[in-house]
């Protein structure tokens, strides 16, 4: 046998222990430890399909003192939240099976605060869209908010376009009588309600770039424009809010001098129990703050008659 033959077999054979040898100890690209599958989603564990689809919305209040023209004002606040399917075309709640197939399932807050300032009176109201486990659609979709008050009224949207938040404002006030611009495709401060809601283990922390509350930019007049924020998760370890296992969720604007702390339970669903919120107004620094009194579920959409006002007097609702 010639040499350079007896060479190539040995050669081979090297190569062949080698591969036993790998296959032995699991070192080929083929045999890697699989991957672990990843946890479970929210809306795939059986809790929060019996509670979110269960057909009714969870309704919140709270006992409100409001900081605004350089003193705290008595009100109150609601929070709700509940799904629905909303259209992503015309970003509008889907009403029709012929619309289902352009619908995602989403989370709605439906945020309202009223609150008194000497003679008369505020009303805000905010709606944030926010799909459900949908990577087709990671980002909340829609933001809307309306502000009435007897000097006059105003109202902003934010949609979710391919080049960013489309915003578009419209106010008795001069100054902000049309806006219509685009902001950056960055977190939005009134999503992190329903972020809470949905998965607090994947709320945002460290430095982050938000677009700040729209009823704060509404009380103070202000642009939204993205805001860098230094945002924590921690222990609650106050005393003014009462539950266990309380989380304190923080962001802080350092930049424009607000902080805004949300105070949630650490057991799903995560109800949040209060805020609180702390500006400059009028040359003062004040701390607006929201303590939850009542919780209940109700398909309130269907309690319009005179007999369900017993389910507003529950919640202390004025």
């Amino acid at each position: 046998m010639k040499k350079d033959t007896v060479t190539k077999y040995f050669l081979l054979g090297i190569v062949l222990l080698s591969v036993v040898f790998a296959i032995a100890m699991k070192a080929t690209i083929f045999q890697k430890e699989p991957t672990p599958p990843p946890a479970p989603a929210p809306a795939e564990s059986q809790a929060f399909r019996d509670y979110w689809f269960g057909g009714k919305a969870e309704i919140n209040s709270y006992q409100l003192e409001q900081a605004q023209y350089g003193s705290l004002m008595p009100g109150k606040a609601v929070l709700i939240f509940v799904t629905e399917d909303f259209r992503t075309d015309t970003q509008v709640k889907s009403e029709s099976e012929a619309t289902r197939d352009q619908s995602t399932p989403t989370l709605k807050t439906n945020f309202i605060r009223k609150f008194v300032t000497g003679i008369y009176d505020y009303s805000l109201f905010t709606s944030v869209f926010t799909p459900i486990n949908n990577p087709v659609f990671p980002r909340t979709l829609k933001v809307s908010t309306s502000g009435q008050e007897w000097c006059g009224h105003s109202y902003i949207q934010l949609n979710l376009r391919s080049t960013g938040y489309a915003v578009s404002g419209r106010s008795y006030f001069e100054k902000e009588a049309a806006e219509d611009y685009t902001v950056a495709k960055v977190m939005l401060e009134d999503e992190l309600w329903n972020r809470i809601r949905l998965a607090p283990e994947k709320l945002p922390t460290g430095s982050v770039q938000l677009i700040p509350g729209t009823q704060a930019a509404r009380l103070r007049h202000q642009r939204l424009d993205p805001q860098t924020a230094d945002i924590s998760l921690s222990a609650y370890a106050g005393t003014t809010f009462k539950g266990d296992s309380l989380q304190a969720y923080t962001i802080d604007y350092k930049s424009d001098k607000r902080n805004l702390l949300i105070v949630f339970e650490n057991k799903f669903p995560f109800r949040i129990v209060g805020w609180e919120e702390t500006y400059a107004t009028k040359n003062k620094v004040l701390t607006s703050r929201a303590v939850l009194q009542k919780t209940i579920q109700s398909d309130y959409w269907n309690r319009n008659q005179p007999v369900d006002s017993t389910l507003r007097r529950s919640l202390a609702i004025p």
